[in-house]
């Protein structure tokens, strides 16, 4: 990273200004890095100088390649098992169990989060701490679904240290089987949650505040970005609570126009 010219700082200034702005959006009150996020910035949010785009090397992120190895025959169970006892990145190393996800294996309805908590690492299942019941009341009291009925898995499927943001190393691994598992549940709908999720999946950096409830699109299948409900949590908002249910009944609503 090559050291701001003068003239840059105004703009570098107001790009970090705005940066801090969105992580008050999301809730965030302390930003931890690791020692290799520099080099794997997974989202472009490090280098905020107006040049950046221009001085990296490499071509703005797509997470996730084609996996040609996964086609309308694979299941939850053939994905599980290419992934084992998975070794492939550094979030190995402290995990204490794989957290693969949850749910119908045919589900319409598929909810994508970023990585599991502590929670989830302790029990091996996505979104059961604070968030997962709220996304739970969200899906079965909100939708009148029950969970068990909709599909529910992070992007990185070991708990980050400290519930930082996957890197890109990091969510780029584990996508290709979340890949396999979009090609196994084949859903119709995806839901995002949070700025995390929906930035990897769609390779861009988001405000989630400014894109949830407008419909995106992965890899062909509708996506639709919305607050994760931890952020919910800590801005328990009739504003948010409204925003959320306004994006989840859209989701269902594409569902069944697909069915129809």
């Amino acid at each position: 990273m090559h050291a701001a010219r003068n003239d840059d700082w105004p703009a570098w200034l107001a790009s970090a200004r705005a940066w801090l702005v969105e992580l008050a959006e999301e809730g965030v009150e302390r930003v931890e890095l690791a020692p290799e996020a520099v080099a794997a910035d997974p989202i472009g949010e490090l280098d905020a100088s107006p040049s950046a785009a221009t001085d990296r090397s490499s071509p703005p992120l797509s997470l996730f390649e084609p996996a040609p190895a996964w086609s309308g025959e694979a299941t939850l169970e053939s994905v599980r098992a290419e992934l084992g006892e998975c070794k492939r990145c550094r979030l190995c190393e402290e995990r204490t169990q794989i957290v693969f996800g949850d749910g119908n294996p045919r589900a319409e309805l598929m909810f994508v989060g970023e990585g599991p908590g502590a929670e989830e690492d302790r029990t091996g299942l996505p979104f059961v701490g604070r968030a997962g019941e709220l996304l739970t009341a969200m899906i079965e009291k909100g939708l009148g679904i029950p969970r068990r009925d909709v599909y529910i898995c992070n992007i990185v499927k070991c708990r980050p240290p400290g519930n930082r943001t996957p890197l890109a190393d990091e969510a780029r691994t584990c996508g290709v089987f979340l890949d396999g598992q979009i090609a196994a549940v084949q859903p119709k709908v995806i839901v995002a949650l949070g700025k995390p999720a929906t930035s990897l999946l769609l390779g861009r950096d988001v405000a989630i505040t400014r894109v949830r409830g407008t419909w995106q699109d992965y890899k062909g299948i509708p996506l639709m970005p919305t607050l994760h409900p931890a952020f919910v949590l800590r801005q328990y908002t009739e504003e948010n609570r409204r925003a959320v249910w306004s994006d989840l009944r859209a989701a269902l609503a594409r569902v069944r126009e697909s069915a129809s």
